[in-house]
């Protein structure tokens, strides 16, 4: 099943005009790269038409805002802000693990070198703030506390997962809290940002916070079984790169703890100093898979995702626009099954 956020083409040209927007006001030199990045332009500066990417954390935040008020428009600096923030994350994140590709093109950092690319990000964090600030009054404020909040979590995860890398062991648990801090807590912010900005109570912006939160940990779990068995033609990436890396990722958690038969030899895989060839990185696939790691996050993700709809029941949401919020989710979720 593929993630439905094609069909909101309004939705869509709105995020892409603040983001263009917003991006214009950088430096030329740092613009460029941004626009490349965003999938706006090739290399040279020309514009092309590369894959943007879903867009699904600023969806998520106009979505949110529809069920509260009806309408999405208010919340378009929110969402924008997110996307901001979320595309900061993907920059650090592909120099922080070498990644050569993303959306089926090299990365900003083997493009423009890392340096350019660490401060491209930088900018990219900043502006999300400008954005949001721009909005002003009181969910300007309220707004900003909770995006930095947010940051301040996307690095708390980041770097536990650094240094899960170069741990022997990690328990699941501690995998669960690295990923609700590395991406639960942006789907949350952004979904909360959604309610606050489209005009929700209190207890509204809560319960969209917590559907985003647990839609954001099943994302993960789908995104970390992609990132072993997803197909390098629709993700973007070399096939096994979570194994190449030996990411210690929440099926491969699963699988290490799961007091199988075959998780010391997963084990001993990765405690190999030397990297793994097409082999070993196929046996490791089939390693984590007979050791369960695969159906435990397809059916974490399944339950998260079931709750996370469960969670909207009587909130005096607007029914249509729920129903829109849940079908998005649970087509995220479904995209690798």
């Amino acid at each position: 099943m593929t993630v439905l956020t094609d069909q909101y083409t309004a939705e869509r040209a709105a995020i892409d005009a603040g983001l263009r927007a917003a991006a214009s006001r950088l430096p030329a030199p740092a613009a460029r790269i941004a626009a490349y990045h965003f999938g706006w332009t090739d290399e040279a500066g020309n514009p092309v038409e590369a894959n943007s990417g879903k867009a699904l954390r600023p969806l998520l935040t106009l979505l949110a805002a529809k069920t509260v008020s009806g309408d999405w428009r208010a919340a378009v600096p929110a969402a924008v802000a997110v996307e901001m923030v979320h595309n900061f994350s993907l920059i650090h994140d592909d120099i922080i693990d070498r990644d050569g590709l993303r959306r089926h093109r090299p990365t900003a950092w083997k493009v423009f070198g890392v340096n350019d690319a660490i401060l491209v990000g930088d900018a990219l964090h900043a502006l999300a703030f400008e954005v949001i600030a721009e909005a002003g009054g009181d969910r300007a404020r309220a707004g900003a506390g909770l995006l930095a909040q947010t940051v301040r979590a996307l690095i708390e995860g980041q770097l536990a997962d650094t240094r899960f890398e170069g741990r022997e062991h990690v328990d699941l648990a501690e995998c669960v809290a690295m990923s609700e801090a590395k991406t639960a807590s942006l789907m949350g912010c952004a979904t909360a940002l959604g309610a606050l900005f489209g005009g929700g109570t209190p207890e509204q912006v809560e319960a969209l916070r917590d559907f985003g939160s647990r839609l954001g940990l099943a994302f993960q779990h789908v995104d970390d079984l992609l990132g072993i068995w997803g197909d390098p033609a629709v993700t973007g990436k070399a096939v096994y790169s979570d194994l190449r890396n030996r990411k210690k990722s929440l099926p491969v958690t699963a699988a290490l703890g799961s007091g199988h038969a075959d998780a010391p030899e997963l084990a001993a895989l990765y405690r190999a100093a030397a990297p793994l060839d097409e082999d070993g990185l196929r046996r490791a696939a089939e390693l984590v898979e007979s050791c369960g790691g695969r159906i435990a996050s397809q059916r974490a993700a399944e339950s998260l995702t079931a709750a996370a709809a469960d969670g909207l029941a009587d909130r005096r949401l607007h029914g249509g626009a729920v129903e829109e919020l849940t079908s998005l989710a649970a087509s995220t979720v479904g995209r690798v099954w």
